[in-house]
């Protein structure tokens, strides 16, 4: 699989300005992962790179669960000629700073909104697949005029929640403190060993360093409040009005095609690319998801 690399810029407006490194915050050798920086938004420390070119429309990438910013390398290149790119780790996942007040998906939701004013990007196309699916529809439906398009799936969006092993557990056990006694390593190597054609050894490393010690188990608090913020999304998904491109993996058992279809159902302005894929969509097929993507970006749809 090849990894194009990812273009850094200096923070735009708004952002707080902090130490740029070129290192990762995991401390590892970057070796040919993309460089990435860290910049203050609303108060958070994230993770993020960007691509530049502010005359392009601003897509802004969100890290799927448990991985980073690297998921996104493999489309890179083919959607930075199109898209000026801001990808960035959310608060509590990747190398990004964790507050626990952000540890859900609808203040996560309020996050992106604020990310999306404070880096100065305009009208952002939001590209948020796994576990910012549902971050992204509440950042829709509290502030559309935002968002010029939303990408979601492979994430939990059915009321009642219909979720595979292990994200189910995850989402509905109810001793967490058990999981604190797994090697996090176990857990992010389980996930990214079913990624078809493999990943690439530096990204590998990313992904673990980024989930070691508590990282891992206190990012499940996010997933762990489906169960009450789902449904609450539910009621606003026939409100939303920013078109929304659902993309999922025809063979990911870990979020069955009902989470998607569950929201096909009930946007007012959707439509759902099915690819025949396992969950880690974007990886496993990245021209096809990117396509998808720029679909929306060229006006070719809606």
């Amino acid at each position: 699989m090849a990894h194009a690399s990812l273009a850094l810029t200096a923070a735009g407006p708004g952002i707080a300005p902090e130490e740029v490194r070129t290192e990762s915050d995991c401390d590892m050798s970057m070796t040919s992962i993309p460089q990435v920086r860290f910049r203050t938004v609303g108060g958070v420390r994230i993770r993020y790179a960007d691509s530049g070119s502010p005359q392009k429309p601003a897509v802004v990438l969100t890290s799927p669960w448990p991985e980073s910013v690297y998921a996104f390398a493999p489309m890179w290149a083919s959607l930075s000629e199109h898209a000026r790119l801001f990808a960035v780790d959310l608060p509590g996942f990747g190398a990004s700073e964790r507050r626990e007040d952000l540890l859900s998906p609808r203040a996560m939701g309020g996050f992106l909104a604020q990310l999306i004013a404070e880096a100065d990007l305009g009208r952002a196309h939001l590209v948020a697949p796994d576990a910012g699916t549902s971050a992204a529809q509440f950042a829709a439906a509290a502030h559309p005029e935002r968002l010029a398009s939303v990408g979601v799936g492979t994430g939990g969006a059915a009321v009642p929640i219909q979720l595979g092993e292990p994200l189910a557990s995850c989402v509905l056990d109810p001793d967490l403190d058990k999981y604190r006694r797994i090697d996090p390593h176990v857990i992010v190597n389980t996930a990214v060993d079913t990624l078809a054609g493999g990943i690439p050894d530096d990204i590998r490393a990313d992904y673990l360093a980024c989930y070691e010690g508590d990282r891992f188990v206190e990012s499940m608090r996010y997933a762990r409040r489906y169960p009450d913020e789902l449904p609450v999304l539910a009621g606003l998904l026939p409100q939303i009005t920013v078109p929304v491109t659902i993309i999922t993996g025809r063979r990911d058992r870990v979020v069955p095609l009902a989470n998607a279809e569950f929201l096909d159902q009930r946007l007012p302005a959707s439509r759902l690319v099915i690819i025949d894929a396992g969950h880690f969509v974007w990886e496993e097929e990245p021209a096809k998801y990117a396509s998808a993507i720029l679909d929306t970006i060229t006006g070719s749809w809606p």
